[in-house]
């Protein structure tokens, strides 16, 4: 591949210094894609009003298209980072408004493109900061595909789609997962729990591979519960990204609680535990069930 910087006077953001990555790539056969680390675009989802569309300016790659706002990842960024940023600096999303859901990978080897799916939690109003938009819309879902899209978002379109609908959950067995593994845990379930968690929201935040969960896309960032019981209810939690149950009773009998009541808003749940009679149960509530060692290797 090539790295070609922008060529002198050609009109791009941001006005200020370039980033290293606010390069063209061209392969082997001529085909040129921006950004030299590659690039991000968000896909926000509003339950009432359809996603978030940009009309591109006629001067940029393949103008007068619609497709997502986004563009060049910076050095050592992360896709879900420059999405993100890149959003906020050509919509005005509020990073704080929208809840990534999962990420969509194009990757050509010289270059990829991810498209981060989150769903809005705060309604906002999108705003036009730079020169590369045309108009900003909240397109209804069904009307999409009707719009001259830009080909790389058309061609990923149907796909992305397809997942609108997934919203999946895991819910951890604390115990159970503990228990697997001779670490002492015994002499400190409580301290071994708040290590446990502090783990797993981790995890949360990073995301998990798509295969894992058996989902198309690449990554997906689920809703993530974890149950604790006896000793371990005295847990330290410090983690925004985990939703903690403490049970009153029976941890089984509040894992089964939980699992039923994300199973009314969220598809795939997935209980994390190798108990088979938790098992059984969660798994008659159309959940899915992945033992310990499951979690664990994800966990490192």
């Amino acid at each position: 591949m090539t790295i070609q910087p922008p060529a002198p006077g050609e009109p791009r953001r941001p006005h200020g210094p370039r980033d290293p990555g606010d390069a063209w790539v061209e392969a082997p056969t001529g085909e040129k894609y921006w950004g030299r680390f590659g690039a991000a675009g968000l896909l926000a989802v509003d339950a009432e009003r359809g996603v978030l569309l940009q009309h591109r300016v006629s001067w940029s790659h393949f103008g007068d298209t619609w497709a997502l706002p986004g563009g060049a990842r910076h050095q050592g960024e992360s896709a879900r980072d420059g999405a993100l940023r890149e959003s906020a600096e050509e919509a005005g999303v509020p990073v704080d408004a929208v809840q990534p859901r999962f990420e969509s990978v194009l990757d050509l080897g010289i270059w990829s493109y991810t498209t981060l799916v989150a769903d809005v939690t705060t309604p906002f109003e999108p705003v036009i900061s730079d020169p590369e938009s045309v108009a900003l819309e909240w397109v209804p879902i069904d009307e999409v595909a009707s719009r001259p899209l830009h080909p790389a978002f058309a061609a990923a379109w149907p796909m992305l789609r397809d997942a609108l609908p997934v919203r999946p959950a895991v819910v951890v067995d604390v115990a159970n997962v503990m228990g697997s593994v001779p670490d002492g845990w015994w002499n400190d379930r409580a301290g071994a729990a708040s290590r446990l968690i502090a783990q797993v929201s981790r995890w949360a935040v990073e995301g998990m591979d798509a295969d894992h969960l058996g989902l198309a896309a690449t990554r997906w960032f689920p809703l993530v519960a974890a149950v604790l019981e006896g000793e371990a209810r005295a847990a330290d939690v410090r983690a925004d990204t985990v939703q903690v149950h403490r049970a009153a009773g029976s941890g089984d009998d509040e894992i089964v609680a939980v699992a039923a009541s994300l199973a009314e808003s969220r598809n795939p749940v997935v209980v994390v535990t190798s108990d088979r009679g938790l098992a059984a149960r969660v798994e008659a509530l159309g959940a899915s069930v992945r033992g310990a060692r499951w979690l664990r290797e994800q966990l490192g």
